[in-house]
């Protein structure tokens, strides 16, 4: 069994948001929302390092009060992924290291999803990796969840917003919610930074597609734990009380 890449965990923050703007920084039971991503991240024991990328001068501040490490970079990134592979360069990861992206708006993330995520890699001929979990029809039935349909392989066969595969037999069945967290072999990084938008991406708007239509396979690795993302204010109160109950 070949050696397990060493792995680097990064978190793109932002400050502006349309929904919610200095969403990092928002404090949540006396830390800003970054640093219980960034201490949820660093207890995953696959994890060699984890940084913070930002292209903003008060989250960099805010970083450095709270002992995160952190690295600026440009402000003119198309994607979180392209922050994410200036701040891999930055660090100069490896070439047979493997980069996660790391959601910053997930103060509640689960350590174990990133040892799930990072599971595949054991397998050299894996480049990328994400997470999905089991939802029923009625939860699939939005279009804010994207969903995601499996090859016997495990490999990912296409994302959608809408709901794949059709049940028209009406069978009932679960649906798979795709979960955002990726990981990248950082050739793959690299080679995703340099494809133009694809069409299907474009339509769906969802970046992972560019790899699909590029022939590049992504392996879907099933969790039984659920994000609590935060997308707008009123989401921290259940957040809040998730991580009340956890301390």
């Amino acid at each position: 069994m070949n050696d397990f890449p060493k792995c680097y965990g990064i978190i793109p923050a932002r400050y502006a948001s349309s929904r919610f703007p200095g969403k990092p920084l928002v404090e949540i039971l006396g830390k800003p929302m970054f640093q219980h991503v960034f201490e949820r991240a660093r207890a995953c024991p696959e994890m060699a390092r984890v940084v913070l990328a930002t292209d903003d001068e008060r989250i960099r501040r805010a970083a450095r009060e709270a002992g995160v490490p952190v690295i600026m970079t440009r402000a003119d990134h198309a994607s979180g992924t392209d922050r994410v592979l200036e701040a891999a360069e930055q660090l100069q990861a490896e070439p047979d290291s493997v980069v996660v992206n790391i959601q910053g708006d997930e103060p509640c993330l689960e350590p174990a999803m990133l040892s799930e995520l990072l599971a595949p890699f054991h397998d050299p001929h894996v480049r990328v990796t994400t997470l999905a979990a089991r939802i029923s029809p009625e939860q699939a039935a939005s279009p804010d969840r994207v969903k995601v349909a499996l090859a016997s392989s495990g490999n990912a066969l296409y994302f959608s917003r809408a709901v794949i595969p059709f049940d028209r037999n009406g069978t009932g069945e679960d649906h798979l919610l795709h979960i955002g967290l990726y990981g990248f072999r950082m050739e793959a990084l690299r080679t995703f930074a340099a494809l133009p938008q694809g069409r299907l991406e474009r339509r769906e708007r969802l970046e992972q597609l560019r790899f699909l239509e590029n022939g590049i396979p992504i392996r879907v690795s099933l969790t039984q734990h659920r994000c609590h993302g935060v997308d707008r204010e009123a989401d921290l109160t259940e957040v809040t009380n998730i991580l009340r109950e956890q301390a």
